[in-house]
């Protein structure tokens, strides 16, 4: 296996993902500088903010998202799917293969997908008209997934999905005791305050469906069991399980498989920006943004590591680089090509965009900070507080000069739980000029585009001091260039409630969500991971995923010999 250094690795990832291609695919661009230089261009209205532009990606400070770099027709890594009423129902063939037929077409122009499959009835339910019954959820699932093994993303890798089921659906007990997991999507389960509050009373837990003999059942169901209760319209009682058996086969499968995931849906609704517009009703593939039905993930990050001069954090360049960003990811909003009408359409509306950070752990290093320790958290909470704020008043200041987003609604914006905790100052701002971006932070797992920038990913811990890593561009040996100092600690170091506190503590400064893993040892229990799962809750996280070594095969190998 060949042993690579470290910004060899990085230009193989430059060369292979986001340099511009020729005719023959081979790149025309030969180095970064490059690359910015078009991006810059592409997004700016005037020659001057090319130039500012410039300077913010200039020695990676600030780094778009993935399809951002790469220049294709739409800009947007990410979606989220579902299915609509109509005159044949949102479960219909035709409504599911029309969703499945959009996610292919995602994937083929390079962007992940996610679908709540909560709308579609359980198996064994009664089909009206065939004298049949349904197949179920997770029956479409798989053929979905089939189908998606055969994309090749945007040319160069295969599909990333995210499929979901709400707690209350009659097929979720299959869900978590398939104990097999989809070739392409990750999978998690949205889980409700109500259903918390019966595993920790030992209580039963009702399954349930609409009832699809009701004449409102083709018009007005989407999934949305609240808005159909809200209606009084008549749901099924289907079976009674035990809150805590549920609870439990949901740790075993993570234990054994690494899913599913769990996504705390009540509290991305309570703390949306957007709550009176849209339901969020499923992550896309990485778990960082709750979206709605069409919603899109316009994603890019600040690289923290190029903050640091000699151990000094340089505040204002951050600053700076924070506001530009801000108008950056606005512009692409403007300049992305629609990838189907509705979706565009939703974007405009909100203009969400979704700034966050990469290389955390590095700066920890360079700072003499344990990640997950107390001292950590508590620059963890000056740092990212630093960040919401100033992204806000860059978004205030966009509201000022071109307008609101077309969606904003002063009073409904100021009831959010997130605006109601910015400092004054801020909402003041607000109330005079309004918000450019209804949503703003979100913290993703930036993967290849921290490679490319030479920083830690996301804000996970360093992975490892050395390690295999195999992708698209082939299987190469790597050691991280802080391997040595004393101050580094590794993801398997740690203990899950480090891993959660640092999650929690960011989660307080982000009005969107997380994209986080919890390593776990090979010998950790399934108790181990139901208190993780427990503790994320507690702390105010809006999901979490658990990852216990040696439960799948690993894009990232340890290399313990470097």
């Amino acid at each position: 296996m060949e042993l690579i250094e470290w910004n060899e690795q990085r230009q193989r990832v430059f060369l292979d993902r986001y340099a511009k291609k020729d005719d023959n695919n081979d790149p025309v661009e030969k180095g970064p500088e490059e690359m910015w230089a078009r991006v810059a261009s592409a997004m700016a209205e005037t020659p001057k903010e090319s130039q500012l532009f410039y300077e913010i990606l200039d020695k990676f400070q600030f780094v778009p998202g993935g399809r951002i770099l790469a220049g294709d027709r739409t800009l947007y890594n990410c979606f989220v799917l579902g299915f609509k009423p109509g005159g044949t129902g949102a479960d219909s063939r035709g409504s599911i293969m029309s969703v499945i037929a959009k996610l292919i077409e995602i994937t083929a122009r390079g962007g992940g997908g996610g679908i709540n499959w909560s709308a579609l009835r359980p198996r064994d339910a009664s089909i009206r008209g065939v004298n049949g019954k349904s197949s179920g959820s997770i029956a479409w699932m798989r053929g979905a997934d089939s189908l998606e093994d055969a994309i090749i993303q945007g040319g160069t890798r295969t599909a990333a999905l995210m499929f979901m089921l709400d707690d209350w659906h009659p097929d979720i007990v299959e869900f978590t005791q398939t104990m097999s997991r989809f070739e392409r999507a990750n999978f998690s389960i949205n889980i409700s305050r109500k259903f918390m509050e019966a595993v920790e009373k030992d209580e039963d837990w009702p399954l349930f469906f609409p009832d699809t003999d009701s004449p409102f059942y083709d018009h007005e169901w989407d999934g949305n069991l609240q808005s159909w209760r809200d209606k009084q319209l008549p749901v099924i009682p289907w079976s009674l399980v035990k809150a805590k058996d549920l609870w439990k086969a949901i740790a075993e499968s993570a234990y054994m498989i690494g899913s599913p995931g769990i996504a705390f849906m009540d509290r991305c609704n309570e703390w949306s920006n957007t709550h009176y517009l849209q339901k969020l009703s499923c992550f896309n593939p990485c778990g960082e943004q709750p979206l709605p039905v069409d919603g899109s993930c316009n994603l890019g990050a600040i690289n923290l590591l190029a903050f640091m001069n000699g151990g000094r954090f340089l505040w204002d360049r951050l600053r700076m680089v924070i506001k530009f960003a801000v108008r950056f990811l606005d512009r692409v909003i403007d300049v992305s090509e629609d990838i189907d009408p509705d979706i565009g359409d939703l974007q405009r509306l909100t203009r969400r965009i979704g700034l966050g950070t990469m290389g955390l752990a590095d700066i920890f290093i360079l700072m003499g900070m344990q990640y997950g320790s107390d001292k950590s958290i508590a620059f963890i909470h000056t740092l990212y507080s630093f960040i919401r704020d100033v992204a806000y008043e860059a978004s205030i200041d966009l509201a000022k000069e071109k307008g609101p987003a077309p969606g904003f609604e002063l009073d409904q914006i100021l009831e959010s739980k997130f605006i109601r905790v910015l400092p004054e100052e801020i909402i003041r701002g607000i109330n005079s000029y309004g918000l450019r971006n209804l949503t703003l932070l979100t913290q993703a797992p930036t993967g290849t585009t921290s490679i490319l920038a030479g920083a830690s990913s996301g804000i996970e811990p360093i992975f490892s001091r050395g390690y295999t890593r195999t992708d698209a561009s082939g299987c190469s040996t790597v050691r991280h260039p802080l391997a040595d100092d004393q101050n580094m600690v590794t993801a398997k170091d740690l203990t899950a409630e480090e891993h959660i506190k640092v999650q929690a503590a960011i989660q307080t400064y982000m009005d969107a969500s997380i994209s986080k893993t919890i390593n776990l040892p090979k010998e950790c229990s399934i108790d181990d991971i139901s208190d993780a799962y427990k503790l994320a809750y507690d702390l105010g996280c809006k999901g979490i995923t658990v990852y216990r070594a040696s439960s799948l095969d690993d894009v990232l190998c340890e290399t313990c010999n470097l």
